[in-house]
């Protein structure tokens, strides 16, 4: 038997968390093990009840990015998926930046809340379709000065298998174990990444992985 996805839901409209729950639970995949109204609880929730995914909306009490970003590092393995009202493309960023994988719209259909839960719970990244969009746009813009592949190809073997597992919301450390080196060679190869694709924060770096295919969505 395939051991189903533990889920817990935070957002401070109970109606809302109760009508998730029963969506989730009557897919048969799913297991709701927890629920948080503000991003304090949401926190203590997660530690408590080993989620593989935590929902999460950012618009609350205590912020909802504030608590994305302590769970991802306290708790590195966690997937966080946003689930929020705000389509504009800063909130975007900004989650991705706090560590979330993925960033799915209310208005969305159930069917995407459900793909994105199961892809992030794999290891994936998921974005909602409209942003998807406009990050192909973008890229196909880019890529037709070609300048988007000329800078991934100045990159070197390690650098490129760091980059990929930087955009996949991987830690320092976690890289390091992966690859068998010092964390501090880690930090180092990523500001010759950085450097070298003219980028300075995570978000850009993984708006790039996206725009050259390294993540899906």
């Amino acid at each position: 038997m395939v051991d189903r996805i533990r889920v817990v839901l935070v957002d401070d409209h109970t109606l809302f968390r109760e009508g998730l729950r029963m969506l989730l639970e009557s897919h048969g995949q799913f297991e709701v093990v927890g629920e948080a109204a503000n991003a304090w609880q949401a926190v203590e929730v997660a530690r408590q009840c080993h989620p593989d995914v935590v929902v999460m909306d950012i618009a609350m009490e205590g912020n909802g990015l504030t608590a994305t970003r302590q769970l991802h590092e306290e708790i590195p393995q966690l997937r966080v998926l946003v689930l929020t009202m705000h389509g504009g493309d800063e909130y975007f960023f900004r989650a991705l930046e706090a560590g979330a994988t993925g960033y799915v719209l209310k208005e969305a259909a159930s069917t995407d809340l459900i793909t994105a839960i199961q892809v992030v719970a794999g290891g994936g990244v998921f974005l909602y379709p409209s942003l998807a969009d406009k990050l192909v746009r973008d890229y196909l813009s880019r890529a037709s000065g070609g300048d988007e592949r000329g800078g991934y190809e100045k990159l070197t073997p390690r650098e490129k298998q760091i980059l990929a597992l930087v955009a996949q919301g991987h830690t320092n450390q976690e890289i390091a174990e992966k690859l068998s080196v010092s964390a501090s060679t880690v930090q180092t190869h990523r500001a010759h990444i950085m450097e070298k694709l003219n980028l300075d924060r995570r978000s850009e770096l993984i708006d790039y992985a996206i725009r050259i295919g390294l993540l899906r969505r």
